[in-house]
């Protein structure tokens, strides 16, 4: 079995600025690319778990949201970096969906679908939901950046991706 770090994208990998579906608008954070080195360096498949209700609100479109993967993507190849799948929920909030973050279904199909030891694996978020979803798909190492919550069930918090290295087997 396989080890995986899942991240959240908007506040995690580029700077939230509110449904961002533009590659002008899209701002990777400095520290990603290197960050994502490592963990590739150590033997984690790298994977996106991304809510992206904008599409339900029809803020943009699925076409939208797949050119910009498309270009994520790009830019982290550039990189030498794999991100193995891109998973996200294209629903709003009062769908009540199985895939939107808090449920743990996007990380249950990653660890099906690639064998992932979700014991030896990491949920990296900027949101309390995120970290509900990891622990709701038994991931232990779940951490939450730039947030500080008495009621989280985040295991670290940290200020950056890059402060991740430091906690991170």
């Amino acid at each position: 079995m396989k080890k995986a770090i899942f991240l959240d994208r908007d506040g995690v990998i580029n700077v939230d600025s509110g449904y961002v579906y533009k590659i002008d608008d899209f701002e990777f954070f400095p520290d990603v690319f290197s960050t994502l080195k490592y963990f590739q360096k150590q033997n984690f498949l790298i994977f996106i778990a991304t809510n992206q209700s904008g599409i339900a609100r029809g803020y943009f479109t699925h076409e939208d949201f797949d050119k910009l993967n498309r270009y994520i993507l790009e830019e982290f190849r550039k990189e030498g970096i794999v991100i193995s799948k891109i998973y996200f929920c294209p629903h709003s909030p009062d769908e009540n969906c199985e895939c939107r973050k808090p449920k743990p279904k996007m990380l249950l199909d990653a660890m099906s679908e690639f064998d992932i030891n979700m014991k030896k694996s990491c949920m990296i978020g900027d949101k309390e939901s995120d970290m509900e979803a990891g622990h709701n798909a038994g991931i232990k190492n779940l951490i939450l950046i730039n947030k500080k919550s008495p009621k989280s069930v985040a295991k670290y918090n940290v200020n950056s991706l890059s402060d991740t290295i430091k906690i991170i087997f």
